[in-house]
């Protein structure tokens, strides 16, 4: 089933259970579906774009919730972080830190990288290898103390 299609589905749940946080989020997560499809230059929708436009949404709502922490705004900052929680459910499972370092450990092998000098090479497979399964900023730094030993 689509994104779109188990979000709609969803809505109609959150309705039913008067759950207003869900409710909010998921009507959030519908609307960036609608306006990637009427955008001008708008192609079909693959997974891999839903996964993305996911992971900014809640990559968002943890940047907000840091503000509002920060901020002393704590009320906010919970309602940012149950709103990244709820968009996360519909993101693939990420991997264990363990996990991203056997990953990343076959790619150095298979590219050959050796220094420092090679992450861009290791970097440019692992961000294809493990989209939407792990974050960026993680794998970079994990790329970065691998090649550094």
């Amino acid at each position: 089933m689509s994104l779109e299609l188990t979000v709609n589905s969803d809505i109609k749940a959150a309705m039913l259970a008067k759950d207003k946080l869900r409710l909010e989020t998921l009507r959030s997560i519908k609307a960036g579906i609608l306006l990637a499809k009427t955008a001008e230059n708008a192609t079909e929708i693959t997974e891999d774009f839903e996964i993305k436009m996911l992971q900014k949404m809640a990559k968002q709502r943890k940047e907000s919730a840091a503000i509002y922490s920060q901020q002393n705004r704590p009320e906010l900052a919970e309602k940012e972080l149950a709103e990244a929680a709820i968009i996360e459910q519909y993101l693939p499972k990420q991997l264990s830190q363990e996990e991203i370092t056997a990953v990343l450990k076959e790619i150095i092998a298979s590219t050959g990288a050796a220094s420092a000098k090679d992450m861009g090479k290791v970097m440019g497979a692992a961000t294809k290898q493990l989209a939407g399964k792990a974050d960026g900023r993680l794998i970079s730094e994990t790329v970065k103390k691998l090649l550094t030993q």
